[in-house]
């Protein structure tokens, strides 16, 4: 059997396997075979491997020091599909990428200083950074804290991610189509408003109730018709055609499995999490729900909740003209989104200018990561 040393770590609310680009490389096998051994696709179970049969738990993050550029790591992400035999490099993930910077330094890649160890991450599928702020009290990594995040069982401590220049991060523009609103024609369905929005990650926005929906629905109630998720998927389809991810749009789940991601927005009304807390419509300032692989994201991708935060500030979009915070003047906004599973809190610093429209210099949010298991993986 052939073997490699991996740890599995979760960031945020996404869980994956880390392994260190040099290991992969010294394997001499094809990297894609290898990452499908792995995690066990493709097999909707995954049990013949690490992966968790969920979009969130089937994730690898391949990481290597890097040595002449300003930056301190570097980091792919790979999707991993369950039930196919894909692996997708399209697109970043935030919550996996919050665990970059703990995995450089119990690797041996970046040392810890008090009281806060800043570790310069460089994201090889979106070329962007991302600086990571870590708390190390004494240059020690110490994974207990009071800090809470929605969609995670109990506390840890609190990492500052805060993502530089996203705009652009596959498409190379903010807005991919020029345009704030485009309308696509949809099969089966007809036409439906869009917004296309491309930082951290390329999304595209559509109101809820354009669908049938409310838009406070949790993940298994948007799952549980498969004539939506059909319909949901084409309309991704045609953003990912319309974007030219793909030459038709009903390529989208084979060729372009993970990019755009879908979203859907309403405004903030009051609704019960998965977990039963009670969301007052005060506490937060629009509604998001999002799709992952064909499937209703279980909380919210990281990489969502910035684009989204990005969508807010650019007059005109959809997400946009359904937030709460209508007026926004101030070039660092703080916006909270309401998911299926509770809340997610953002920073985002822009400019506003009349003549060249909206500049994002930085989205910043905050994730818990640990370190779950280092050991040795065999396929």
């Amino acid at each position: 059997m052939k073997k490699i040393e991996c740890s599995i770590y979760r960031g945020g609310t996404s869980k994956g396997v880390f392994l260190l680009k040099k290991d992969l490389d010294r394997l001499g096998y094809d990297q894609d075979e290898v990452l499908l051994r792995i995690m066990g696709s493709p097999d909707v179970r995954q049990i013949d491997g690490l992966g968790g049969a969920v979009s969130t738990t089937s994730k690898v993050a391949i990481i290597s020091n890097e040595e002449n550029e300003d930056w301190d790591v570097n980091y792919t992400f790979a999707q991993v599909a369950i039930d196919k035999p894909i692996v997708s490099y399209a697109g970043n993930c935030g919550n996996i990428s919050s665990a970059v910077g703990i995995f450089s330094i119990e690797s041996g890649l970046v040392d810890a200083v008090d009281p806060i160890t800043t570790v310069k991450v460089y994201n090889k599928n979106t070329n962007k950074i991302i600086y990571e702020h870590i708390p190390t009290p004494d240059g020690q990594l110490v994974y207990e804290g009071d800090f809470k995040i929605s969609g995670v069982p109990g506390s840890g401590l609190k990492i500052v991610l805060e993502f530089m220049e996203p705009a652009g991060s596959i498409t190379g523009k903010l807005l991919p189509t020029g345009n704030v609103i485009d309308t696509l024609t949809v099969e089966d369905f007809g036409e439906i408003d869009v917004s296309i929005v491309d930082a951290a990650n390329p999304l595209v926005f559509i109101e809820a109730n354009k669908v049938g929906l409310i838009g406070n629905e949790n993940a298994s109630e948007i799952d549980n018709s498969e004539e939506r998720l059909r319909l949901l998927e084409k309309i991704r389809g045609a953003a990912a055609e319309k974007l030219e991810f793909i030459k038709t749009a009903d390529q989208s789940s084979q060729k372009s499995p993970g990019v755009p991601k879908l979203t859907l927005v309403s405004r903030a009304e009051n609704y019960t999490t998965v977990g039963g807390e009670n969301i007052r419509s005060d506490s937060y300032d629009l509604a998001v729900r999002m799709m992952s692989m064909q499937k209703a994201h279980k909380t919210i991708a990281l990489t969502g909740a910035l684009c989204t935060a990005a969508a807010c500030v650019i007059p005109g979009t959809i997400p946009n003209l359904l937030l709460k915070k209508n007026n926004l003047s101030s070039n660092q906004t703080k916006l909270v989104f309401g998911h299926s599973d509770g809340l997610i809190e953002t920073t985002i610093n822009y400019e506003l200018n009349k003549e060249e429209g909206v500049t994002i210099r930085s989205i910043s949010s905050y994730r818990t990561a640990r370190k779950i298991l280092t050991g040795t993986v065999f396929f």
